[in-house]
C-alpha cells in the first residue's frame, strides 16, 4: 500500500533540486557543481488524483461516523450525569463509609496525599480506586466538547478560545425573541463571525456543575497559547478551563483530545470492522456541514456559518451519499420531462386495432421499460422481448417449475 504522504515528499525533493538549479544561475561559482537535472518530473507531483482520493477517504470517514453521532452524544451525556451523581453521593459520605450510586456500592477512601481537593473511592467489594473529582471533571468536559462541536461546527482552535465575552444575544425585530449568539474570534480565515446557539448556550458551561468553593476563582482570566501561531492571547475568562495544581488554567490541546478519546472508549462505539471508532475534532466539523446540507440548509449559509471564503471548500466538507445522488438525478429527470414541449408527447396511431400510450410515459411495457429516445418510433413493431433497448423488470422472471403462478410472457404495450 503506498504511503499517504509520498507525494508531499516528492514535491519537497523536486523543490530542492529546482532551488539548486536557480542558485547555480545566480552564483555559478558556488552552486554550479551541484546542479543536475531533477529526477522527479512535474507529472509525478500532480495532486489532482491525490486530492480526489483524499476527498473519497474523508467522505467515507464522515459517512461512517455520522450515524453514530447521536449515540456518542447520548453516551457522554449519561456518563456526565452518572459521574456527577456519584461525586455528590461521595461528598455526603465520610472516609471509610459505604455509599450507593446507580445501583452499585462504593467505599469512600481517604485522600492519598495532603491535598484534599479530590474525593477518592473504590467498589465496596474490592477493585481499583478512582479519583471521582477528576472523573466528573473529564466527563463534564467531554460532554461540553462534544455538544459545542456538533452544534456549531467550529474549528478546534476556535473552541479553545471561546470566553464569556463570546456569548452574546440578538433580539428578533419581528417577534422580540432573544436569540443566543456565539461570537467566534478570528482564526484561520482571519475574519470574525457569529453562530446561532441554543438557549442553554447563554449560560456558562460550568453552571451545571457544583459551584467552586472558592468564590474568587470562579471567573478567572487566563492567558492561552495559540498552538499554530506560537503566541499568547491576552488574559480572558475562557470557557474551557479547569483547576490544575490548585489554580485554574486553560485546557490544553492534548488534554482535550485525550478526554475525547477516553469518552469514546467508554461509549463503546465501534465501526463496521468491529474496531473502536475514533473521532477527531475536525470530524465534527465535516459531520456538521454534511448533516446541515442534507437537512435543507443552503450551502451558502453553511459557508457563512463555517467561515469559509470559498463555497467549494464548504462543499468539499460535505459527504455525498449514493441515495442522495440517485434521488437528485430522478428529480432532475422529472423536471426535464415536465419542461419538454407538449407536441413531443403525441399519441401513437392505432396499428392492427391496438393503441399505445404516449411516449411521455417512457414507453412502459409488460416485460419492463423501453429506453428509446422520446418521439422516436418503435422499429420492431413492439416485439419488446427481442429489443436491445428493453430494460427487463426483475419481477417478470419466469418462476420455477411447480410454481402455481403463471410465467411471464411477451406482451404488447398496454
Amino acid at each position: 500500500m503506498p504511503r499517504a504522504g509520498a507525494r508531499s515528499t516528492m514535491m519537497t525533493v523536486r523543490a530542492f533540486y529546482l532551488d539548486i538549479a536557480q542558485w547555480a544561475l545566480d552564483e555559478p561559482h558556488r552552486w554550479a557543481q551541484w546542479a543536475v537535472p531533477c529526477p522527479i518530473k512535474e507529472t509525478d507531483c500532480n495532486r489532482a488524483k491525490h486530492d480526489k482520493l483524499v476527498k473519497s477517504r474523508m467522505d467515507q470517514r464522515t459517512r461512517e461516523r455520522l450515524p453514530h453521532l447521536p449515540a456518542l452524544a447520548r453516551a457522554v451525556s449519561e456518563h456526565r450525569l452518572a459521574s456527577a451523581a456519584l461525586l455528590e453521593e461521595a461528598r455526603q459520605a465520610r472516609p471509610g463509609d459505604v455509599f450507593t450510586s446507580g445501583g452499585q456500592s462504593f467505599r469512600r477512601l481517604p485522600a492519598p496525599t495532603a491535598y484534599t481537593g479530590s474525593i477518592w473511592a473504590c467498589p465496596s467489594g474490592g477493585g481499583p480506586r478512582a479519583d471521582l473529582t477528576r472523573q466528573e471533571s473529564e466527563a463534564f468536559w467531554a460532554w461540553a466538547f462534544t455538544e459545542v462541536l456538533r452544534h456549531t461546527g467550529i474549528r478546534f482552535e476556535e473552541l479553545r478560545e471561546l470566553s464569556h465575552h463570546s456569548i452574546t444575544q440578538y433580539r428578533l425585530p419581528s417577534t422580540g425573541e432573544l436569540v443566543p449568539l456565539l461570537q467566534i474570534a478570528p482564526s484561520k480565515a482571519g475574519a470574525e463571525r457569529t453562530a446561532a446557539g441554543q438557549p442553554r448556550a447563554r449560560r456558562r458551561p460550568q453552571r451545571d456543575r457544583a459551584p467552586d468553593p472558592r468564590p474568587h476563582r470562579r471567573h478567572l482570566a487566563g492567558a492561552q497559547l495559540r498552538t499554530h501561531e506560537k503566541t499568547w492571547n491576552p488574559p480572558l475568562p475562557l470557557l474551557f478551563q479547569r483547576a490544575l495544581s490548585g489554580e485554574h488554567r486553560p485546557i490544553s490541546d492534548g488534554a482535550l483530545r485525550e478526554i475525547l478519546q477516553r469518552a469514546l472508549a467508554g461509549a463503546g462505539i465501534r465501526g463496521h470492522d468491529g474496531q473502536p471508532l475514533v473521532f477527531t475534532p475536525h470530524d465534527f466539523r465535516r459531520i456538521f456541514v454534511t448533516d446541515a446540507v442534507l437537512n435543507g440548509l443552503p450551502p451558502h449559509i453553511a459557508q457563512v456559518i463555517c467561515g469559509h471564503r470559498d463555497i467549494s471548500t464548504t462543499m468539499g466538507y460535505k459527504a455525498i451519499y449514493p441515495a442522495e445522488a440517485i434521488e437528485a438525478h430522478r428529480a432532475f429527470i422529472t423536471r426535464r420531462r415536465q419542461a419538454r414541449p407538449s407536441e413531443e408527447y403525441r399519441t401513437r396511431p392505432r396499428r392492427n386495432g391496438t393503441s399505445s400510450l404516449p411516449t411521455s410515459k417512457n414507453a412502459s411495457c409488460r416485460s419492463g421499460i423501453c429506453a428509446r429516445a422520446f418521439g422516436t418510433p418503435c422499429i420492431h413493431e413492439h416485439a419488446c422481448i427481442r429489443c436491445s433497448l428493453l430494460r427487463p423488470d426483475p419481477a417478470q422472471r419466469t418462476p420455477a417449475r411447480g410454481d402455481p403462478r403463471q410465467s411471464a410472457r411477451p406482451h404488447r404495450r398496454s
